[in-house]
């Protein structure tokens, strides 16, 4: 995933609160209950020594979800009595928490959000069509498709003396309807970047758009026979089903080039102080960090997104840092990338995925080039 989106929560000086929150309200005294879970988050950050007019911003953006009604669950950043980043989320979130730290605990939000893969849904009929996309950052549009023609959409049953004049008729407008909705379809996934496009609806009418759309946007289509409503919750879930194929896909993609350039010993690392010294020098096109809350790493962190090390000794003597702060790892690491134009490759702690703790697939080797050695 990109990470260009984090680059102004890292702005601030810090600390950062960190806090995820569960704003369920599946009992009779909801909104009591949710008030509650968010005292007790509340009271840990005070025993943090929180400060003041931080808590007092976290505290009013808790209490306008509370009101609103409008989220399972929320994700909120805040620093120097701001918040910096709002999110609301489809579901509470896995392990609600609230933290003080110096820099934001953003890779349980990361994980929550997932891999955003730009796609496109269509339905269609003989008349025009519904289009919903939505881009790599989550903005998302609708466009209705009027067809410029509705007469004759029917054929005429057999046995009219006019029966073939009309279904020529028809065949035209549902060919005329098709092209003009295929036309938006193309337009769409190329101002969202559509890496995924279903396109659902009447038969004839899908078959007929399959026929017209670009041979880009076919490339990326998965058609659904059994849905002819936008709104349909299984054409929903058809849709998330395929992102979650398009994510694993991407993971295992990186993952194979990761075990390939490492053997070759070129352009991988593979390890905590390997990954942030290729960080620190900006050689990282993709960060690969498996998601791990139970992990004790810790990173020396410096003012600059990119002074992150291993060690306090080595900000000091490359930076002339003279205070370094300690911090989680991941949070040290997601922040570097950030600054760095990097991307996240994020795998889960468990299941089918590869298991790599942390490494890099780096845009450049430091490796000397064996043509350029020579025997003395």
């Amino acid at each position: 995933m990109e990470l260009a989106f984090l680059k102004t929560l890292y702005q601030r000086p810090g600390p950062y609160v960190s806090v995820y929150a569960d704003l369920t309200r599946n009992t009779e005294d909801a909104v009591k209950a949710v008030e509650l879970r968010w005292r007790a988050l509340r009271a840990d950050l005070e025993d943090q020594d929180t400060p003041e007019h931080t808590l007092r911003a976290v505290d009013r953006a808790i209490g306008e979800e509370i009101v609103e009604r409008r989220s399972e669950g929320v994700v909120i950043f805040a620093a120097d009595g701001e918040v910096v980043h709002r999110e609301r989320l489809a579901a509470p979130p896995g392990n609600p928490h609230a933290t003080l730290a110096p820099l934001p605990d953003v890779v349980p939000y990361l994980a929550e959000r997932g891999e955003r893969f730009p796609h496109l849904l269509a339905v269609v009929d003989r008349r025009g069509g519904a289009i919903d996309c939505v881009d790599e950052r989550g903005r998302h549009e609708h466009i209705d498709v009027e067809g410029d023609q509705d007469y004759p959409i029917r054929k005429t049953k057999a046995g009219d003396w006019n029966q073939s004049r009309f279904q020529r008729a028809a065949e035209k407008v549902w060919k005329a309807n098709a092209k003009k909705i295929a036309h938006e379809i193309d337009r769409a996934a190329e101002r969202c970047g559509a890496e995924a496009v279903v396109i659902a609806g009447d038969t004839h009418a899908r078959n007929a758009v399959l026929d017209e759309i670009s041979p880009s946007v076919l490339e990326q289509t998965v058609e659904n026979a059994k849905n002819t409503d936008i709104k349909d919750p299984d054409l929903d879930a058809e849709l998330h089903r395929l992102l979650r194929l398009k994510t694993h896909e991407r993971v295992m993609t990186v993952a194979e080039r990761f075990d390939r350039e490492l053997a070759n010993g070129e352009r991988a690392v593979s390890g905590l102080p390997e990954t942030t010294q290729a960080l620190r020098h900006g050689q990282v096109e993709t960060l690969l960090l498996t998601e791990d809350r139970d992990s004790d790493a810790r990173l020396w962190i410096g003012p600059d997104p990119a002074q992150v090390a291993a060690t306090a000794d080595e900000l000091r003597e490359e930076f002339g840092i003279t205070d370094p702060e300690q911090e989680r790892a991941d949070a040290a690491l997601v922040r570097a990338a950030a600054a760095t134009d990097s991307e996240l490759v994020l795998l889960p702690s468990d299941g089918d995925a590869p298991t790599i703790p942390v490494g890099a697939v780096l845009r450049y080797s430091t490796a000397p080039d064996p043509d350029l050695i020579t025997e003395t």
